[in-house]
């Protein structure tokens, strides 16, 4: 079951506005992984349930970082379905996100008070969410749906959504600016935070500087927007 309470958890996401999303088959790497991203200040990290028996990695990441950093807050994303959610659920996960909207996966994780973001594409999508009780949806593809120009039109007539944009969110101050200056409430960031060629190379340091570098942009351009 989930450590986190999901008002803990929804008020973490919107303090740090930063989401570090990633996969990795080999537990321990996956572990080095969040360990980087929590050494760096983003201490909400979701794992993808991308691969076979993905969810036995992320077993062992729940149980590892209960005793190794238990300020790390682990979710799971990828899921589309309300018995993948489900299993995650009781494998530890406080947080389930998705690349598209199911109904069934917001009532079970209503029921377990488990934050639940689904990927929505339109503003149609983005209010049938809330509707289900969604804090903070998810938008996927960012960048294919409209970058941060389909944020602010968004935001325009609703200012009471929380958009976090997964998908053409780049480790660059650039990228950071255009997201938060239109109003996102935070950013799901994968290769372009966690990016392959320092995992290869072993380089978790390399990892966790980027991750602290993204969230001090978010705090400045968070700052210049007040």
């Amino acid at each position: 079951m989930a450590k986190f309470m999901r008002l803990d958890v929804l008020n973490k996401m919107i303090e740090l506005g930063l989401v570090p999303v990633f996969y990795n088959a080999d537990v321990e790497v996956a572990k080095k992984i969040v360990a980087a991203c929590s050494k760096g200040g983003a201490k909400v990290v979701e794992f993808t349930n991308r691969g076979d028996q993905a969810y036995l990695v992320f077993t062992e990441l729940v149980k590892h970082f209960a005793v190794a950093d238990p300020e790390v807050i682990l979710g799971i994303g990828s899921v589309c379905d309300p018995g993948t959610a489900a299993l995650y659920i009781n494998s530890g996960a406080n947080f389930v996100v998705g690349s598209v909207l199911n109904p069934d996966v917001a009532k079970v994780c209503n029921r377990r008070k488990i934050p639940y973001s689904p990927g929505c594409g339109s503003a149609s999508e983005i209010s049938y969410a809330e509707e289900l009780g969604v804090e903070i949806c998810k938008v996927f593809p960012g960048s294919s749906v409209g970058g941060p120009a389909f944020v602010k039109s968004v935001l325009g007539p609703t200012p009471w959504t929380r958009i976090m944009p997964t998908g053409g969110v780049d480790a660059t101050r650039e990228s950071i600016e255009g997201w938060f200056g239109a109003g996102v409430t935070c950013v799901g960031a994968g290769s372009k935070l966690i990016r392959k060629d320092l995992v290869a190379a072993g380089d978790f340091d390399g990892i966790a500087g980027i991750v602290a570098q993204v969230l001090a942009w978010i705090q400045e351009v968070r700052g210049e927007n007040a």
